[in-house]
């Protein structure tokens, strides 16, 4: 079987799986079942999601580093399921996320059969594949950071929330550059420090009175920044001009969310 077959019959499964989850979140009278139920179905999704994409990239992984490439499918579908169950009840609302999950799967089966290819031999679409696997980490980091916020819990269960479920998207992130199949002690020193300062952005929120979304967004945005620099500086381009570029996008960030606060009681 070709690779594109399997990403077509990896991407139609996962979106048949989100339906799933739609029928059974639901019992006969109607209600939601309880929380726990509904974290292991997002939880064997995401299983189910690391199984066909080892499955679909089976010629391209070793017991190397090339494994990172399955961190942002598990992720984005674990992401995209727990932002799923705060969606509304309707198919208006859950159609174009089922749609919008389907076309990220296919295009991460894509974006992570280029970086397992390159692994071993330049590829054309590599730079194009960086810049898919980019949005998509962010858009992840979105999704899961939402999620956190909407604990509602304490500053100690938020911030450490936070810095490990950052962690493996930086991992990965830095690691699209070099392509090594290797470990080595920068690619963890740097995911180590950005997890930390997201981290410490999350505590921030704390004495903000932000909204989930505006947080969310803010915390993304610092994932923005630091994987951007971070991914610069591992390819020899950490220039002045890049900084600054990423620091304005984070001081315009930082300016809208001051006007976006409801300030005062």
């Amino acid at each position: 079987m070709s690779k594109r077959k399997r990403f077509f019959i990896t991407s139609i499964t996962l979106s048949l799986g989100f339906i799933a989850i739609q029928l059974i979140s639901t019992s006969r009278d109607g209600l939601f079942i309880e929380n726990q139920f509904r974290f292991f179905t997002i939880g064997a999704l995401g299983l189910l999601t690391l199984i066909l994409f080892a499955w679909s990239l089976r010629e391209g992984l070793g017991k190397n580093l090339t494994l990172l490439a399955l961190v942002l499918p598990t992720l984005f579908t674990i992401g995209v399921g727990l932002f799923w169950f705060l969606l509304p009840t309707n198919v208006f609302a859950r159609l174009p996320a089922v749609i919008f999950y389907g076309l990220g799967i296919y295009a991460l089966c894509l974006t992570t059969n280029i970086y397992t290819v390159a692994t071993i031999r330049t590829i054309a679409l590599l730079r194009a594949a960086r810049g898919v696997g980019f949005v998509l980490t962010l858009v992840t980091s979105f999704l899961i950071f939402d999620t956190i916020l909407s604990l509602k819990a304490s500053i100690i269960i938020t911030s450490i929330f936070s810095a490990f479920a950052s962690f493996p998207l930086f991992l990965q992130g830095f690691w699209t550059i070099p392509l090594e199949r290797k470990i080595s002690k920068d690619l963890i020193m740097m995911s180590v420090v950005a997890s930390i300062i997201v981290g410490e952005v999350a505590v921030s929120l704390f004495f903000w009175p932000v909204t989930v979304v505006v947080g969310s967004l803010f915390l993304t945005v610092a994932a923005y920044i630091l994987l951007g620099l971070g991914q610069a500086k591992l390819e020899a381009r950490l220039f002045a001009q890049t900084v600054r570029e990423y620091l304005f996008v984070g001081a315009f960030v930082f300016i809208g969310m001051f006007f976006a606060t409801h300030w005062g009681g």
